[in-house]
């Protein structure tokens, strides 16, 4: 079960740090919250009640089990990001050792686009085509260079094209329709940097042999959370709450810092999330990447030396899915005596956690610690769902609409424009 501690924001100094008294003071505004929520009639934390969308997913899975050695994912943004982290996350998991191997074309890089083409073998690959408009040129772009391949190779495209994508709208629907294609549904009130939990990640999560299933159970245990009343029991309101009390202080700069190479993506992921809902009409929390203990000897720096306006969140993962010891192969050298105590990798990885921390705290720079008791599916799920869930509660407090992107979509226009007077 996840759990939040952030009692270090208490032993920092007023000007850079929050009580626990300030925090639990504006549990008040949790009921108020929830209808403005509500009211905005988003699907991503009631989605994970629908029990169809899981016997879809698994009834097509079963369908072309064996079938392909290769699964390729083409999107950008919220269409892909998850399924990344999914992917990073979970791999080592023993029930995936026979799976396909994933391939998640994230860009339009030439150079990124030949070298999967170079690795996969056609014959034997499916292409899952996501963009929720069915018209994202960088995605269409992606589709339209692998169909051709598909077709100078002979191959049937209806063997190796599925789309996920609107129910009614969009080329991609035109085309599935048409064509009969192989079709899954993005529903209409989910956008792309929530839409994890639904078809978008969890079909190629569960084509790679991952238990969707699990991380759906994780991601309810949250969602209840959310949902509750009482901000002692609301954990996702806690996270929030911190983040906006902190950027009124002048921290507005969150570093996500998970103590665990599996979960690196999962800070690619929560990038866009945040950014993409909250920084809106000159407001906005700057998230950055950072990985412990790599980014201890890089970035930690400027965290504790550098100016004070960041919150440090740190994810602790108690039983990491290896336990490796550290051998002393030069007993005889004084400087290495320490290591015939027969220490262990995930102690030293505690340690240097605990360190950083305390480090941290000492130079009164706000940090607090989400802990799991290591990755698995439904962990997984929970992370998502929390900040999932605390991303629509901040946007609450900044009373911004955090389920669209118009600074976006103006780019696509211009770019739009740009090609259109390039080439036509």
């Amino acid at each position: 079960m996840l759990y939040l501690n952030f009692e270090n924001l208490a032993k920092i100094g007023k000007t850079h740090g929050i009580t626990r008294a300030e925090i639990l003071a504006q549990g008040k505004l949790i009921e108020k919250y929830l209808r403005e929520i509500e009211s905005k009639n988003q699907g991503f934390y009631t989605i994970i009640d629908d029990k169809s969308q899981l016997q879809n997913i698994n009834k097509y899975a079963k369908k072309v089990e064996g079938k392909y050695k290769d699964i390729v994912v083409l999107g950008i943004g919220g269409s892909a990001l998850g399924t990344l982290c999914l992917k990073h996350a979970l791999r080592y998991l023993p029930n995936k050792s026979k799976a396909p191997k994933l391939h998640i074309v994230t860009n339009i890089d030439p150079v990124k686009i030949k070298k999967i083409e170079s690795d996969i073998d056609f014959k034997k690959t499916l292409f899952i085509v996501i963009s929720k408009s069915g018209s994202t040129i960088e995605t269409i772009s992606q589709y339209l260079y692998f169909r051709q391949k598909c077709k100078d190779k002979k191959l049937k495209i209806t063997d190796h094209f599925v789309f996920v994508t609107d129910e009614k709208e969009g080329i991609l629907r035109m085309i599935a329709d048409k064509e009969k294609i192989t079709s899954f549904d993005v529903p209409k009130n989910i956008e792309g940097r929530f839409s994890v939990l639904t078809v978008v990640g969890l079909l190629p999560a569960r084509l790679i042999g991952i238990k969707i299933e699990e991380l759906i159970e994780g991601a309810k245990r949250i969602r209840d959370e959310f949902l509750k009343k009482n901000i002692e029991e609301n954990t996702p309101f806690q996270l929030a709450a911190i983040q906006y009390l902190l950027a009124k202080k002048g921290k507005n700069i969150n570093v996500l810092m998970p103590y665990s190479q599996e979960l690196d993506f999962l800070s690619i992921w929560y990038t866009q999330l945040l950014a993409e809902s909250i920084g809106k009409k000159g407001n906005g929390i700057t998230p950055l990447r950072a990985l412990g203990v790599s980014d201890q000897h890089s970035q930690i720096q400027l965290f504790n030396d550098g100016p004070n306006d960041k919150l440090i969140m740190f994810i602790e993962v108690e039983k990491l899915s290896e336990n490796l010891y550290i051998p002393n192969s030069h007993p005889e050298l004084k400087e290495f005596e320490l290591m015939n105590k027969k220490i262990s990798f995930n102690r030293l990885l505690e340690l240097e956690k605990q360190g950083t921390e305390m480090a941290l705290t000492h130079n009164n720079r706000p940090n607090i610690t989400i802990k799991i008791p290591k990755v698995s599916e439904e962990n997984l799920g929970e992370l998502f769902m929390l900040f999932e869930t605390s991303v629509a509660f901040l946007g609450e407090f900044y009373k911004i609409y955090a389920f669209d992107q118009p600074a976006v979509e103006l780019g696509k226009k211009f770019t739009k424009e740009l090609l259109l007077k390039e080439y036509l």
